[in-house]
């Protein structure tokens, strides 16, 4: 069955590579340099910091020079790893990953490919909110990464306890995971989306050691619904919503008794846990971090 799924997607890729672009990719900012997409988000910030509105208009992510014979070709790659897909192939990924991480959770791929697939609209939301936001503004303008070949781990091992640095580090221990381990995004077609897709992997491990909450079943739920209800991305909502089904009997009775009604304060209450520059947070005392987030005490 394994051997199954992955030649369906190995091939349902091999199309996507080859498959024809969808129109609305040549009206957005695409045929930009990957350079050149790092620095839009601050000409979007310069431009229309005082005319944002509610919603997201359709030329949001348009570079304002887009010639209008756009060259196919250079629409192929927006940033490394990317594959250009259109809405039929999108279609077809998306239920597939969904199958496939739906027979079995711990596909971390096809949870990827599903999260990619599934998130324009909240991706777009996203981005807009991060620009309003000055801390998110600082993140757009330098497209930070977490890897361990970019953060020191064994200095923020060393930094006092109780920092959240070192609470970073602990968790990372404590769990047997490590920040390399995110793969790269690669169906998204526009590069600021991208990036903040990929930021949103990146922090998940830093939500989990702000939250209090472990990796097992339970804490992964918890952490869920407050990135579901902060981010409106579809796979965190799924996730938050199938999750449970997956629950002992007991899991379940401290679930709804405790773990639910403090995720869902703390999705309400606390800032927007994207717009946080937490490489700038590594020495600030994780109580005092929390609190200046209003992330009440976890249920631990």
């Amino acid at each position: 069955m394994q051997r199954l799924n992955f030649e369906v997607m190995y091939s349902v890729k091999r199309v996507c590579k080859v498959g024809r672009l969808y129109p609305s990719l040549v009206r957005r900012h695409q045929t930009l340099s990957t350079a050149e997409s790092r620095d839009l988000p601050l000409k979007y910030i310069e431009s229309h910091r005082v005319e944002q509105s509610s919603h997201i208009p359709e030329s949001t992510f348009r570079h304002p020079h887009l010639p209008r014979d756009v060259d196919d070709k250079r629409l192929l790659q927006l940033y490394e790893h990317h594959i250009p897909t259109n809405y039929f192939q999108k279609m077809i990924l998306s239920v597939g990953a969904a199958t496939a991480a739906l027979l079995d959770p711990k596909r971390a791929d096809m949870v990827a490919v599903l999260g990619e697939t599934t998130g324009h609209f909240a991706l777009s939301r996203l981005f807009d909110d991060m620009v309003r936001d000055p801390e998110g503004q600082e993140i757009l303008r330098d497209k930070p990464r977490i890897h361990s070949s970019i953060i020191n781990l064994d200095e923020l091992a060393h930094l006092p306890n109780g920092t959240f640095g070192h609470a970073y580090v602990k968790f990372l221990n404590d769990n047997q995971v490590t920040p390399d381990s995110r793969l790269p995004v690669q169906y998204v077609d526009d590069a600021d989306m991208a990036y903040v897709l990929q930021r949103y992997r990146e922090v998940h491990d830093l939500f989990h050691t702000v939250l209090g909450m472990p990796t097992n079943m339970l804490g992964e739920v918890t952490v869920k619904w407050i990135e579901g209800m902060q981010t409106q991305l579809p796979m965190c909502i799924g996730g938050a919503i199938y999750g449970p089904l997956r629950f002992r009997p007991k899991q379940r009775q401290l679930y709804l008794s405790t773990y639910l009604p403090w995720a869902i304060r703390v999705a309400k209450a606390a800032k927007p846990l994207m717009h946080v520059y937490f490489e700038k947070r590594w020495k600030q005392s994780l109580v005092d971090l929390r609190r200046e987030l209003n992330i009440e005490d976890p249920p631990i």
